[in-house]
């Protein structure tokens, strides 16, 4: 699976990237340019965005932004919004997770301090089964 991984810290990045790759069964671009994420997005090479939440330092149109911001970005444009996103935050536990996925218009929220890799691939496969599905107009129980 081609997966966008949108993170502003490039060392927690690469570790995700490791991991990911590590499985065999996903490419992984890591970015923190929001212009790449929809140049990327609209080629038709990602298959899911991971994106953290909050991306201090990012800049869309000449304004600080954050993930939600880009994941509604990319749910709205009708050439970008088969894709999952699955939104990182470093506050799981603190986070409303149904209010942040249905503000975002994501697919699945997850804590980016992974700590099962087996559990984290199985919620990555969890959401594209899912959306492939849906999108199929069939149900995944």
């Amino acid at each position: 699976m081609n997966i966008l991984l949108v993170e502003d810290d490039y060392l927690l990045g690469r570790s995700m990237v490791r991991l990911l790759e590590a499985s065999g069964r996903h490419r992984v671009r890591l970015t923190r340019i929001a212009t790449d994420i929809f140049k990327y997005c609209e080629s038709d090479i990602v298959e899911l965005v991971l994106m953290d939440v909050n991306l201090p330092g990012i800049l869309w149109q000449d304004k600080e932004t954050t993930g939600v911001v880009l994941s509604r970005l990319l749910k709205s444009n009708p050439m970008t919004r088969h894709i999952p996103v699955v939104l990182l935050t470093a506050n799981s536990e603190d986070v409303d997770k149904t209010h942040l996925m249905k503000d975002a218009l994501a697919d699945s929220v997850c804590a980016k301090s992974i700590k099962d890799a087996d559990s984290f691939l199985s919620l990555l496969d969890r959401v594209i089964d899912s959306k492939s599905a849906s999108r199929l107009g069939l149900s995944v129980s």
